[in-house]
């Protein structure tokens, strides 16, 4: 599919035909990624199983359709996972051509950042997270407890905690964004610190997780990132003075 270009003219008709083909062409992204999910969800199955402790194995479902609903539940998620990047794309590329060249090249690189760090931050859920707070939530005063996992409440738990990381890894992006737009800078970022490490630490404890030992390993990565978007804002700026001729 042809994207307009900057300067190229276009009636609302034509912008309605493209918006219409780029839903289109999304939905048939979901649901082939639904497709690829759904033929290989006993292997989802087994990778989210992976974190629960051996005596809860495999968890418990306490309804006939249970089992088949879990496995599209899961399935449609990871369907939208798989064509993520085709949505993303779709999404830019229908938006592009209200932005100048220059305008369009920083926002691609940040979607392509915000790609990456998405699936950084899904894998440090799945190998860091996800196993310390199962461990954590199912021997919590297991004495007093008889701890059964169910399905449905598990996975929805492990999406939640995959997704919900996976999107706070985006805060350089958001951060960068922000200094780009000017709504913010590099200066008062420096500056308010102290309420930036208030604010990441809130975030931390909304996360998905409601034991303090998830919370703390979300919050490390979190305060990292938000240091490393200070000075990556700092670097931008020096930059764009650069760009601009201006003394550094």
């Amino acid at each position: 599919m042809r994207r307009l270009g900057h300067d190229e003219q276009a009636g609302v008709v034509e912008h309605l035909d493209e918006l219409r083909t780029r839903i289109f062409v999304c939905l048939v992204a979901v649901a082939a990624g639904f497709g690829v999910a759904y033929a290989l969800h006993g292997r989802l199955l087994d990778l989210l199983n992976a974190a629960l402790p051996p005596q809860h194995g495999r968890p418990v479902t306490l309804g006939v359709a249970e089992p088949f609903l879990v496995s599209v539940k899961l399935s449609v998620a990871a369907g939208v996972a798989i064509a993520l990047p085709v949505v993303l794309w779709q999404a830019w590329s229908y938006f592009a051509p209200a932005f100048e060249r220059h305008v369009q090249r920083t926002i691609g690189l940040l979607v392509c950042a915000a790609s990456g760090l998405f699936a950084i931050g899904a894998v440090f859920a799945y190998r860091v997270a996800l196993p310390a707070a199962v461990h954590f939530l199912t021997t919590y005063d297991e004495r007093s407890f008889d701890i059964q996992v169910r399905a449905s409440d598990y996975y929805s738990f492990a999406i939640a905690v995959l997704v919900g990381v996976g999107v706070v890894f985006e805060l350089p992006v958001v951060v960068l964004a922000l200094v780009r737009l000017g709504i913010t800078s590099a200066a008062k970022l420096r500056r308010n610190r102290r309420i930036g490490y208030v604010v990441v630490s809130a975030l931390a404890v909304a996360l998905p997780g409601v034991d303090p030992v998830t919370t703390v390993i979300e919050l490390v990565p979190l305060l990292l990132l938000f240091e490393a978007s200070i000075w990556l804002a700092v670097l931008g700026e020096r930059r764009s003075r650069v760009a601009a001729g201006a003394p550094t």
